[in-house]
């Protein structure tokens, strides 16, 4: 852990205590992938940590702020997801290996982190504003990139300039996470994930280019 870390009345954690700040975190993490967020409370989290609920309010002001700590530090691998489109060609064989990057990266980012993403939504959904920026910064990192892709591709002369880049690259992005959101429930639709995969590449390729993907 870098950087210091402090109690909820301002002091500065030790090293000790920034370990069982984290080990409460972990504990966290892993009940939220087993238990309905709302049905989490302190003294569960505690015991899980091998501590005390006194111990957990000396980090976190309520279980609510402790999520959103892991959020954060969710928020910020997933800024990471810009690097499967920035700077990548969207030409010929490249292009079509550039939907299939992102898509699988987007779905892997979203397995990796389904219950606290399930969370977010939640928050999100329900209008709290912090929920909602941690969510749009991790699609921004992508709905950028893929709104600069558009703009060059336009530049080239290769997309219609009746397309809106921002307005193609948003929807695509919002897919992208409804999708990977709803990964389990295709499979009650008898679609297997190495189904899902290409077929959700070549939505993505067809609405950047316009055009079939050359494979």
């Amino acid at each position: 852990m870098t950087g210091q870390v402090r109690t909820v009345d301002g002091r500065v954690a030790g090293r000790r205590g920034q370990a069982t700040r984290q080990k409460l975190l972990d504990c966290l993490s892993e009940m939220l992938s087993s238990s309905p967020y709302r049905d989490v409370k302190v003294i569960d989290v505690a015991r899980k940590a091998g501590t005390s609920p006194a111990t957990f309010y000396q980090y976190f002001p309520d279980v609510e702020g402790a999520v959103l700590e892991i959020a954060e530090e969710m928020a910020k691998e997933g800024a990471g997801l810009t690097e499967l489109v920035s700077g990548r060609s969207w030409v010929g064989k490249a292009g079509w290996q550039t939907s299939e990057d992102l898509v699988e990266g987007f779905l892997d980012f979203w397995r990796k982190h389904d219950a606290i993403l399930r969370v977010v939504d939640l928050g999100a959904a329900e209008g709290d504003k912090r929920f909602y920026k941690i969510r749009m910064k991790i699609l921004n990192s992508v709905t950028n990139s893929l709104t600069d892709a558009v703009k060059e591709l336009q530049a080239k002369g290769k997309v219609d300039k009746d397309v809106s880049p921002a307005a193609m690259a948003g929807s695509l992005v919002a897919m992208l996470a409804s999708v990977a959101g709803h990964q389990k429930g295709f499979q009650t639709w008898g679609v297997k994930q190495a189904e899902l995969k290409p077929n959700l590449a070549l939505l993505v390729h067809l609405g950047i280019t316009g055009k079939k993907p050359v494979k």
